[in-house]
Order: structure tokens, then sequence, then C-alpha cells
């Protein structure tokens, strides 16, 4: 009985609640993102696997679930995205979604290319949390255990992953061999999740890097 419970307790301490939640990726999204690999990184892969290395958190601009959602759901980058649509019509996307309640959504498979950061998207995970809307720090505490049990989780399961960095950080990060961007001018300015969440984040989870330009 003993070792019965301990096995449980073991299982329960490993395990976290996802839900499923897919977005479209069809044929189209695909070849966009092999494109979007070879065009800006340079590379010509026969899939879009990746091989995590990095967890980027975001925070959606929007404080409504499904609207967040539905902004990564399609294939085809909205048009009023004009800032980052002359780079591609790829959508954006990322690979979980953080309702404000703590829910954690699977939108997409790990080890798939996501469309959510320049430069990095080759070797990143990412978060996105929802809120955020017209740049407020309003993310939940709820969100706030959510990202720590999946950052958790995700460490686990790809023991690679070293860094850790919110969006708003991603510049930090060009002197790393992770930065693939060829594209000097494709630079956009970010402030999700903003330094008071990272610093929380990063207070609960010592053992990840940042990206500076004395760590690497």
């Amino acid at each position: 009985m003993k070792i019965l419970l301990f096995l449980f307790l073991v299982l329960n301490l490993y395990s976290l609640d996802i839900i499923d939640k897919p977005i479209n990726f069809d044929q189209q999204r695909l070849n966009l993102s092999q494109r979007y690999i070879f065009e800006h990184y340079g590379l010509e892969p026969k899939d879009i696997t990746i091989e995590p290395r990095i967890i980027v958190i975001h925070w959606t601009a929007e404080n409504d679930f499904n609207k967040s959602f539905n902004h990564f759901k399609n294939s085809i980058l909205a048009y009023d995205r004009i800032e980052i649509r002359k780079a591609s019509a790829l959508n954006v996307s990322a690979h979980f979604l953080i309702a404000r309640e703590g829910t954690i959504y699977r939108l997409m498979p790990e080890n798939h290319m996501a469309r959510h950061v320049i430069g990095l998207n080759y070797s990143t995970i990412a978060i996105e949390n929802v809120g955020g809307e017209k740049n407020l720090d309003n993310l939940t505490p709820l969100q706030f255990q959510a990202n720590i049990q999946l950052i958790n989780y995700l460490k686990k399961k790809f023991q690679n992953i070293q860094y850790l960095i919110g969006h708003h950080e991603y510049k930090n990060c060009q002197d790393l061999s992770l930065w693939l961007e060829k594209d000097k001018n494709y630079k956009t300015l970010k402030h999700d999740p903003g330094a008071k969440f990272m610093k929380a984040l990063r207070d609960e989870l010592p053992n990840f890097k940042s990206c500076s330009k004395t760590i690497q």
C-alpha cells in the first residue's frame, strides 16, 4: 500500500492538466512555415520539427479568451498586422495558451515551429497568457502559477531547454548561436509580459538562463 501511495504521489508530481485545443495547421500553414524557415533562417528542413532550447513568455494583448484563441487559429496572418506581414503571410501562433483562471490549453505540438518571436522561432516554445490589453500588466496569480507548472513540465519533457525569456527581452538574444534571423532590419518593439512578471517567474525558477551578452 505504501508503495502504491508513493507511486501515486510521484505520478501526480510530474503530471499536468493540459487541454488540447488545436489551431488550424493545414498544408498551407505547413508550407508557409517551411518557407519562413528558409527565407528568415536560411535552412531547408524536410518538416517543421524543432529541438526546444528556449521558453518565451507572452501575453495576447487581449483580455478575452476566445478572441485570443482566434488570433492564432487561422493559417494566414490578419491584414491589420502590417508591421510583420511584410516579413511573411504566415499567421502568428503559440504552443500554449493560458486562460485568466489558469487553465492551460495546448494549441499545437511542442516540437513544431510556431511563429511568435523574431529570430528564435526555430528553438523556442511559446507560452501565451490571455491578458495585457492596452499593455496593462494584468496577468492573474492563477496564470502565474500555471506558468510555473507548465515551465517545469516542459523542462522535464525537453531537458535541453536552458533559457527562459519574456517576449520583450528577445533582442537580448541576438548574440546567441540560436539566433537565426537573416533580415537585420526585421525588429519590433514588444512589452509582454513585462519585467515584473518575468522577475517573479525567475525568482521561482532560478535554474533557467536569461539572454545576455555574458550568458551563452
